[in-house]
């Protein structure tokens, strides 16, 4: 057993834990050698002041003080040491600084190392590092003198840190994030009237046809900054999706505590090249993280839905949203109700119909937003899109809100909907993906979900037509135009359905457990997994008939869009008309388009922004049978009947009584 020494007076550069004489004498130790190698280095490296201290000895995201300005930070832990961010001159700009190195290296440890750190009573060194030799300090030295002396490596937007093994002294260099919430280096904008107004400009787009400013490409989007196992702000890993065989898909995910739970949130991206793929994941993976959690700014508001309307403000009241019903809460009594005169955070947003500013619940916009004590709502990211510009994400934000909303309408509903001939279409990567799933078992098909706006939303099933294990699965997409929106909701289907079938076998008691007791569908997975069951199919014969029924024949584009009763909203070349034209039609139905602005710094320096977009009255996508605020509401009973799809509203026995299968 190691024995503890007796604790002597620290060394130039040393940050000794309290109450833990053996790391602190390994602290002592690395700080003399090193300090020791640097001055034989001479120049710049024998001025150079070392801050040593281990990792994984406290809590990093527990509020912490700044840190010492000018030294070079060394942190260590077991075999491994970390150099660095090294000192920038004054005027280069905040961040990231070694406290930020700290966060994000514990955000990316196990659950089990997480859990200890955040909730446990802190760790200790079991006994003197073995690691910490004379000849691994000289390399660490040398790895601080090629750097003070303008070596190294570009790694573009974001400052390298080193690891260094200790034992191998192998070398390997990752790209710092800098986090908006480090205490020691973040700057927190205001949350001001002045801050949240919005002025949307002209938008060219890139191309004829395209809905983008910027291709993909043209983003700094390398993913080591945001996927590596030391510092990584999406996490420690992506991973390739080899077994896919509909597209090239990429999966990464990152942690984020949630009270007294680590809540993983997972990101990635599905197209036809794993390079391709990994950039759409790291926008989805930003996307996420900034709206989980505003980053950038803090709610400085916090009142009741009542004194604010004594106060004259514009809010938005959460109940236009939905709220879940009296029974979720008799089940579920530690979720408080929401009341018009509990005090909870607001957040600026902007009117788009209005042009001024709405407060807007923090729980609405920020779906993971710290204080479970004020979560009457569990939000999704649904609303939330990136973009290379504030039109863009705008549009796409928008897009989501409305697919959601007549995807929950048709399916809750039983909308028998148009069905759309994807061998119509003139994209030959339509066609030929429809033609793969057709190898692998799957019919997909595809039906056009317009019920309130001129807006496509186009709903897509691929679907086993010999009813077996991995019976169905769902999309959906929107967009201006058809053809993307009913890509959109292909690409969701390719990629579910090629490993649907071995999911449901691997799973297939717990599924069959859902479709006996839908209360036991809790989480967003259990949705789509369930109709892989074949008995939860019958729910979908609304839309896709019986089996073995004669079907209505299917519509083309030209019939449905072209020449169709229902007229599609003209097209620019500048997103901002476009999305203008959309504003205007959803709030001559009576709705307002709310935008709150997510961007984080990080996403700003990167040509990006992401927002969230809420309009009130649509019906939110919820996951978990007993959470489904749609249920409830009223357009949910009024929509189709104001869109001529039904005679009557809808009465309670109307509404289909299963889980939607929304991914």
């Amino acid at each position: 057993m190691p024995v503890e020494t007796r604790p002597q007076a620290p060394e130039r550069g040393a940050s000794v834990p309290s109450g833990a004489p053996v790391l602190a004498e390994s602290t002592r130790l690395l700080a003399r050698l090193l300090g020791e190698g640097l001055a034989r280095h001479g120049g710049a490296a024998a001025t150079a002041v070392p801050d040593v201290a281990p990792l994984g000895v406290r809590d990093a995201f527990a509020a912490g003080d700044g840190v010492p300005g000018g030294r070079v930070p060394v942190r260590f832990y077991g075999r491994h040491a970390v150099v660095g961010p090294l000192p920038t001159a004054d005027d280069a700009g905040p961040g990231p600084c070694v406290r930020c190195l700290e966060r994000r290296w514990q955000g990316v440890r196990s659950v089990a190392l997480r859990e200890a750190l955040e909730l446990g009573s802190g760790t200790r060194a079991a006994g003197p590092s073995p690691y910490i030799t004379p000849f691994a300090a000289e390399a660490l030295a040398g790895v601080i003198a090629a750097r003070l002396q303008g070596g190294g490596p570009a790694t573009g937007a974001f400052p390298a840190v080193h690891l260094v093994d200790l034992q191998t002294l192998g070398v390997r260099h990752y790209p710092l994030v800098p986090d908006p919430e480090c205490p020691a280096c973040g700057r927190p904008e205001p949350d001001c009237d002045e801050a949240a107004a919005l002025a949307l400009r002209p938008a060219p787009k890139l191309r004829p046809g395209s809905f983008r400013v910027r291709d993909i490409g043209d983003y700094e989007l390398p993913v080591e900054p945001y996927a590596n196992p030391v510092c990584g702000s999406l996490g420690p890993s992506v991973v390739q999706d080899v077994a896919s065989t509909s597209t090239s898909a990429t999966i990464g995910c990152f942690s984020m505590r949630s009270g007294p739970y680590l809540r993983e949130t997972f990101w990635g991206g599905h197209a036809d090249t794993f390079a391709e793929s990994v950039r759409i994941g790291v926008l989805e993976g930003l996307e996420r993280y900034a709206g989980m959690r505003s980053r950038a700014k803090r709610a400085q508001v916090r009142a009741s839905l009542d004194g604010l309307w004594a106060d004259g403000r514009a809010v938005l009241d959460p109940r236009v949203c939905g709220l879940y019903s009296e029974d979720f809460h008799r089940a579920n009594p530690r979720v408080l109700p929401f009341t018009s005169d509990r005090e909870i955070p607001w957040v600026r947003g902007w009117s788009l119909r209005d042009g001024h500013t709405v407060l807007v619940p923090e729980v609405l916009t920020y779906y993971h937003a710290p204080g479970l004590e004020n979560r009457f709502v569990q939000e999704s990211s649904n609303g939330c899109a990136s973009g290379g510009c504030l039109e863009e994400a705008v549009y796409f934000g928008l897009m989501e809100v409305v697919e959601r909303d007549a995807f929950l309408l048709s399916w809750y509903g039983r909308a028998a909907l148009p069905e759309i001939d994807p061998r119509t279409s003139r994209r030959p990567a339509t066609r030929q993906m429809v033609d793969r799933l057709e190898m692998y078992g799957y019919e997909a098909r595809f039906f056009d979900t317009r019920i309130t706006f001129p807006i496509p939303v186009v709903t897509g099933v691929a679907v086993r037509p010999d009813g077996g294990p991995g019976r169905m699965c769902f999309g959906a997409g929107a967009g201006l135009d058809p053809e993307a929106a009913l890509a959109g909701a292909l690409c969701e289907i390719a990629t579910d359905a090629v490993n649907l079938q071995g999911r449901t076998e691997r799973d297939e008691d717990r599924l069959r457990a859902m479709a006996s007791d839908f209360t036991k569908v809790e989480a967003l997975h259990d949705h789509p997994l369930a109709y892989g069951i074949p008995e939860m199919g019958d729910h979908a014969d609304f839309l896709l008939g019986a089996p073995g029924a004669v079907r209505p024949p299917a519509r083309s584009f030209d019939a449905l869009y072209e020449g169709g009763e229902r007229p599609l909203l003209p097209v620019s070349d500048d997103l901002r008309e476009d999305l203008e034209r959309c504003v205007d039609a959803v709030t001559a139905a009576g709705f307002d388009v709310i935008v709150v602005d997510q961007t984080m710094p990080e996403q700003r320096e990167l040509g990006l922004r992401t927002v969230s977009v809420i309009v009130p009255g649509l019906l939110p996508i919820d996951f978990g049978w007993s959470r489904q605020r749609a249920l409830g509401m009223p357009r949910l009973r009024t929509a189709l009947r104001e869109a001529g799809l039904r005679t009557a509203d809808l009465t309670d026995a109307d509404l289909n009584s299963a889980p939607h299968p929304f991914p």
